[in-house]
């Protein structure tokens, strides 16, 4: 049996802005169907907290970073693009690798 990683994110937003909203929903949904219980999620309001945005060089919002596993990846937008938000938390290059590998050839 395989060990699974465990995700660390940071989604940074602005206030309750639409786009915000959108990006947390979505964010939680992926959460919920594919990492099973296997990630630490940090939702930081830059209007409350900027100095938390600018020591990590956000200049848009809303940013998705995954800070583990490495490499760090930053995803900027409202999230509703689920294969490139897979892709971007390397979760669907992994199914793509496992699925090709265990395979029968």
């Amino acid at each position: 049996m395989a060990v699974r990683k465990t995700y660390i994110l940071k989604l940074y937003v602005a206030g309750n802005t639409p786009n915000s909203m959108r990006a947390l929903n979505t964010l939680r949904g992926i959460l919920e169907n594919e990492f099973k219980g296997v990630y630490a999620l940090k939702v930081i309001d830059v209007l409350k907290e900027p100095q938390l945005a600018e020591e990590d060089k956000i200049l848009a919002t809303p940013t998705l970073s995954k800070i583990l596993p490495p490499p760090v990846r930053k995803i900027i937008g409202d999230l509703s693009d689920r294969e490139k938000v897979l892709i971007g938390l390397d979760l669907l290059f992994d199914e793509l690798t496992e699925t090709e590998y265990s395979g029968d050839k």
